[in-house]
């Protein structure tokens, strides 16, 4: 069975690669919409998007992965950020507290769809103002969700995890292997 990825991340493309999951990259163009505010909800909603547009445009038999990943702090939630000011923010947000990371998931095969969502509680330490700046400086947050990669220059300043690490990273791998498995998909 042919699996297709239906997002241009690399951290995503990377994680699968790990996985030994062989695949094929489909990008969705659609324009997302989102009509929901709870952050397990809109990353469904958006991963069902993406995988359906991918679906609509893959023939013979395919497994269609889509997914989208939020950061959150009490519930709001921090997107990529718009300048490095805002991405200042945000790091001062996470700062010394524990967020969610969700990563809403949909998978797509035929007339089959199913979508669910991870997700990873992270606690951050106590960050100074120049460590902020300096991350910042270093361009690494400027095109992540909550400002920061956990597996970049950000992850010395990880306290803890409770929950799939690679949700943070953007696909929460071992969730969508044991969904697979449940459903009688083989994707080795």
């Amino acid at each position: 069975m042919k699996i297709v990825l239906a997002s241009a991340s690399p951290r995503r493309s990377m994680i699968l690669e790990q996985a030994g999951i062989e695949f094929e990259v489909c990008v969705s163009d659609i324009e997302e919409k989102i009509t929901q505010s709870a952050p397990e909800l809109v990353v469904e909603e958006l991963s069902a998007q993406k995988a359906e547009d991918v679906a609509g445009k893959i023939a013979g038999d395919a497994l269609v992965l889509g997914a989208d990943t939020v950061v959150a702090v009490q519930g709001k939630i921090l997107g990529k950020p718009k300048d490095e000011a805002d991405a200042v923010s945000m790091l001062k947000e996470l700062s010394g507290r524990v967020h969610q990371v969700y990563t809403g998931v949909t998978l797509i095969r035929g007339d089959q769809k199913i979508t669910f969502h991870a997700v990873t509680d992270v606690t951050v330490c106590e960050l100074t103002e120049d460590e902020i700046q300096n991350y910042v400086n270093s361009g690494e947050p400027m095109d992540k969700a909550g400002a920061y990669a956990i597996q970049g220059l950000f992850g010395k300043y990880i306290t803890g995890i409770n929950g799939e690490y690679n949700n943070v990273v953007g696909l929460p791998i071992a969730a969508i292997y044991a969904k697979c498995r449940e459903l009688g998909y083989e994707i080795m």
